[in-house]
């Protein structure tokens, strides 16, 4: 048994505290190998004569602390006299190993504050980080945030775009909730992934523009469906970024307006009759059950049905294959997504500006399009073909 395994052994059999064990031996490993990485540079192990007169050697060290998940450690960093030695191991004005750089992202990304992470990091480390700091730290992520505005599409076609806003607390002098606009696609293969957003004060055709716009520059040229609820300037937007596409208005948004506008007696009845109309297996079935609901509900909510009756495109998904009818009837796919950033908001009381919403959607969004790399989503892949074919 080695020294080390024996000071584990040791450690434990007295209860003792084997962080500081491993803390230890880090620090031990870590200068022995800044030792050998300066041996390596000038070819020649410590007092070896062979090294007199070649041209470089040894010339004392300096003494450094770097942070690390078991504590601090004390490095010895060496130097030789002509100044070439550049530790690899430890890159210079390092103050803290890399993993904890790491940590403090994936936190980040959970949507952890970063007064709450430095409290975390305090109680592991022993060392106290200003929340000052942890946002210092997050600033990484900034060059990400204007790469994920900027990148090229290399797929130019997209079967369906779900677009939906949602609202995040931000403070412009004062705190308010704004519009975060989203756009998600999917291609033939089933492949999903979110192009992009736009942060803005109100929800408004002119951002939907600005959004859409962007999408046709950076390449896309060409979407089947557009699946939203019906949203102020969107179908206006659309026409001008993508007229050929056809329109998809949410049943999910329509029977909750309808829910809104009938008695709660009444309620579980309606919400069963509407509720048939995205189960019919064809359009003609659907648009037969759609009049007989108008009919039925007529007497006793006119202005509901009336309303509903002037409702354009509710049955366009009908137009695409059976097997992902089910996924773009509605825009539940993107509102999954809506929610999933809120609840990592509400541990956030708000942000303090756009630079730091901007990071936290971010991160949220490469985690959400690294996750969907390369999968399909269902339905997809058995009508791929069909798809394909409609462009």
């Amino acid at each position: 048994m080695d020294q080390f395994n024996k000071e584990i052994a040791q450690t434990l059999l007295a209860q003792g505290n084997l962080k500081e064990v491993f803390r230890t031996q880090l620090e031990k490993t870590v200068n022995s190998l800044l030792q050998a990485e300066l041996t390596a540079i000038l070819g020649y192990d410590p007092y070896d004569r062979s090294g007199f007169n070649s041209g470089n050697s040894r010339n004392g060290q300096y003494f450094r602390q770097i942070a690390s998940e078991y504590g601090k450690l004390n490095i010895c960093v060496p130097r030789d006299r002509n100044g070439e030695f550049k530790a690899a191991l430890i890159p210079s004005y390092t103050r803290r190993v890399d993993a904890l750089e790491e940590m403090v992202l994936k936190l980040y990304e959970k949507g952890i504050t970063t007064r709450e992470i430095a409290d975390l990091i305090e109680k592991m480390y022993g060392s106290h980080y200003c929340a000052t700091t942890i946002s210092n730290m997050t600033q990484v992520v900034e060059g990400q945030v204007a790469a994920f505005h900027k990148r090229h599409f290399t797929e130019s076609s997209f079967v369906c775009l779900f677009i939906d806003a949602t609202y995040l607390p931000l403070r412009r002098k004062t705190v308010e909730r704004e519009a975060v606009h989203i756009a998600i696609g999917i291609t033939a293969s089933g492949e999903k992934q979110i192009l992009d957003y736009q942060i803005a004060p109100t929800e408004n055709g002119e951002v939907w523009s600005e959004l859409l716009g962007g999408l046709v520059k950076r390449g896309i040229s060409n979407v089947q469906l557009v699946i939203a609820d019906g949203m102020v300037g969107l179908e206006s937007a659309l026409e001008r970024s993508y007229p050929q596409a056809k329109f998809q208005r949410c049943l999910v948004h329509m029977s909750r307006n309808i829910f809104k506008k009938v008695r709660v007696s009444d309620r579980q009845a309606v919400m069963s009759e509407f509720k048939q109309i995205h189960q019919a297996t064809t359009k003609s079935e659907a648009q037969a059950i759609l009049a007989t609901f108008i009919t039925h509900w007529a007497p006793s909510y006119s202005r509901m049905t009336k309303h509903l009756a002037e409702t354009k495109n509710l049955l366009t998904f009908f137009d695409f294959p059976t097997s992902i009818r089910a996924s773009i009837y509605s825009t539940n796919l993107i509102e999954s997504f809506n929610k999933s950033i809120k609840r990592k908001t509400k541990v956030k009381e708000q942000f303090p500006n756009e630079a730091a919403l901007d990071r936290f959607l971010v991160t949220q969004m490469l985690a959400y399009n690294d996750k969907n790399f390369g999968k399909s989503h269902r339905g997809f892949k058995q009508c791929q073909d069909t798809l394909e074919s409609m462009f």
